[in-house]
């Protein structure tokens, strides 16, 4: 993954306090138990005030080698990650793990009283801190609680927890298109004119409401159980007004425009790059361009390149795939208009509710037991506030 700013610098945030108390207590003790959800959002301010009033103040001088000081240790995460009491009975309970993130996994639970399945995203706070992070997952979490699009992956509540941070989202049962690209290596024209379509439906709407996206990739594209897609992974999404350019090189290396691993400046017009190399690689079974070690060698790569399509391709989607990965970003094809008098989507809507109205018969036709991961293969946890083969005692979304 490419680099992310972030205002936490290391351990700056974690000076020393003239009280330390002790974790369990705290975040276990009734005197942060709530009556109802309408208390779960409470600000930073009156949670640092329950926690002095609960615990006495140590000796002048006493420390632990152990333990955070708390209050400034939550208020880090604070207003997108509220500290969630643990309350009544058991409301998630652990089924898998279905993927394995940078900062930590992905996890398929249970809604207990729902009898729904979520996909809970487990950051350990640690290492958010470590990689300097901060900033970044505040903002992903910002961000989707903006959107609201049928193809983009919904989120529901984020909290904290004594050593992690928990994003849940829904559960997306049929894996993501980079699995099912695998599987096949060959995708007809109309499922990738279908995907074209969807995928342009929800970058126009991100860009219209001044988001980028940053990362399009298709492990980032997420398949429902009708087969249709969700764009996931907020995490190096920004917002970026119509006029203004970003700097960060950022995103996954095969994917990145040239403008972007350049080191900017950038706009939108970086997604649709993307875009592009995402169709190719479904539409030929391979990338236009092999991976690099870096980001300098992969310029190089992308600027020596030729991007030939195969001549098996109709005209329309060879034309396609030429405007998309076009090296000038003014000359890409970036509007909705644009897409809508393109050949290859000749009679093709770019309307949600339309695209949706079908179920993907390639999806479903090629879809497989589903991919979890035994929970015994999970590692890094030994801190981790529950056990894995028990319910979790975490609030649930509403």
């Amino acid at each position: 993954m490419g680099a992310a700013s972030s205002d936490a610098k290391g351990g700056s945030f974690l000076s020393p306090s003239p009280w330390v108390p002790p974790w369990k207590g705290l975040l276990t003790g009734s005197s942060l138990a709530a009556s109802g959800l309408e208390r779960l959002w409470v600000t930073g301010r009156a949670i640092t005030e329950k926690l002095k009033a609960t615990q006495p103040h140590s000796s002048h001088g006493e420390k632990s080698g152990t333990e955070w000081p708390l209050p400034h240790y939550i208020s880090l995460f604070l207003p997108e990650f509220p500290v969630w009491p643990l309350v009544g009975q058991p409301e998630l309970k652990v089924l898998g793990c279905v993927a394995k993130g940078s900062l930590g996994p992905v996890l398929k639970v249970l809604h207990c009283t729902q009898q729904k399945v979520f996909a809970l995203k487990v950051l350990p706070k640690g290492e958010v801190l470590r990689r300097n992070t901060l900033k970044q997952c505040k903002e992903e979490v910002s961000i989707q609680r903006q959107v609201n699009h049928p193809f983009i992956q919904c989120i529901g509540e984020s909290w904290q927890g004594q050593r992690h941070l928990f994003i849940m989202c829904s559960y997306c049962s049929f894996g993501d298109l980079y699995t099912l690209w695998s599987s096949s290596k060959f995708i007809e024209e109309d499922t990738v004119r279908l995907f074209a379509a969807e995928l342009v439906s929800v970058l126009v709407y991100l860009h219209d409401v001044g988001i980028i996206h940053r990362d399009v990739k298709m492990e980032n594209v997420l398949l429902d159980e009708r087969g249709h897609l969700k764009l996931t992974d907020f995490g190096l999404s920004r917002q970026l007004p119509f006029g203004e350019r970003a700097y960060t090189i950022c995103g996954t290396l095969q994917y990145m425009a040239p403008e972007v691993l350049s080191g900017g400046p950038y706009s939108h017009s970086a997604d649709w790059w993307s875009l592009g190399v995402l169709l190719f690689a479904l539409s030929t079974g391979e990338f236009p361009v092999a991976p690099e070690e870096d980001h300098v060698s992969m310029l190089e790569c992308v600027n020596q390149a030729t991007y030939d399509v195969p001549v098996c391709l109709s005209h329309g989607l060879s034309l396609l795939l030429k405007e998309l990965l076009c090296r000038a970003p003014r000359q890409r094809l970036r509007y909705l208009h644009q897409f809508k008098s393109q050949p290859f989507f000749r009679g093709m809507t770019f309307d949600p509710t339309v695209l949706q109205k079908f179920p993907v018969d390639f999806v479903l036709s090629k879809r497989k037991s589903e991919m979890t991961t035994d929970l015994s293969d999970i590692n890094g946890f030994d801190d981790f506030a529950c056990e894995f083969t028990e319910n979790v005692r975490f609030p649930c979304p509403a």
